[in-house]
């Protein structure tokens, strides 16, 4: 039990939640509540907010100074909506986007091709995948000069073993704009393979992203 009371402005709102729940309450009285408090000053300042944004979707998109220029918020609770918006904004992504399954070479390359293939510098993400093949997190380990010597295999596995993956996918991109891989490509992609196979958790595909297309080293014979 909490030995610091609540506000008193808060307390209604509190009641009213344990008994109808939080679906019961008010767009105004929500917004109120993000921005920490929720008495009837402060209901009326969530209201007028809304109404100045043109509704609750377009407060949900408005940019944080936009929202810091509004009475009442301020740079500090303007930063807290922002970020309250943006993790709905990612719920709803994840409940309804399919999962990312890959059975083939294509479902890493062509999804990251558009994201990596720009990048000025390189970078090393690792896919982590269940026993299904489903991709549960994608980590970047490396960004920078991936230079043959700095690609370390405990670095690459090191997420894999903490979160027990049953497998990986390793992704890296070229911005010279060719994805052919370079003696130090394959040469990693042995050692990564190696380690795997010791480690119990396969390395199912090492892809190179480029301006020019990707390229799967599976494919290539080198996995």
């Amino acid at each position: 039990m909490s030995l610091i009371a609540p506000p008193v402005d808060m307390r209604p709102v509190q009641r009213r939640i344990g008994l109808a729940g939080i679906e019961e309450l008010g767009d105004a009285q929500l917004l109120a509540i993000l921005l920490g408090t929720a008495g009837a000053e402060a209901i009326g300042r969530a209201r007028s907010a809304i109404d100045a944004a043109g509704g609750l979707p377009a407060l949900a998109r408005s940019e944080p100074q936009r929202l810091a220029g509004m009475a009442g918020i301020g740079a500090l609770r303007a930063a807290r909506l922002a970020a309250a918006f943006e993790i709905g904004r990612r719920a709803v992504a994840c409940r309804s986007a399919p999962p990312w399954r890959v059975r083939t070479p294509a479902d890493v390359g062509e999804r990251l091709v558009s994201a990596m293939q720009h990048l000025e510098r390189e970078e090393l993400r690792v896919l982590l995948l269940n026993t299904k093949n489903v991709v549960t997190s994608a980590v970047t380990v490396y960004a920078g000069n991936l230079a043959g010597s700095s690609v370390r295999v405990g670095e690459v596995y090191r997420d894999a073993v903490r979160r027990l993956a049953a497998g990986i996918v390793v992704v890296h991109n070229h911005p010279s704009g060719d994805p052919s891989p370079s003696a130090d490509d394959l040469r990693i992609t042995r050692e990564l393979a190696d380690a795997g196979r010791l480690l119990d958790i396969d390395l199912l595909d090492h892809v190179i992203v480029a301006a020019e297309g990707w390229v799967s080293l599976r494919a290539l014979g080198a996995v």
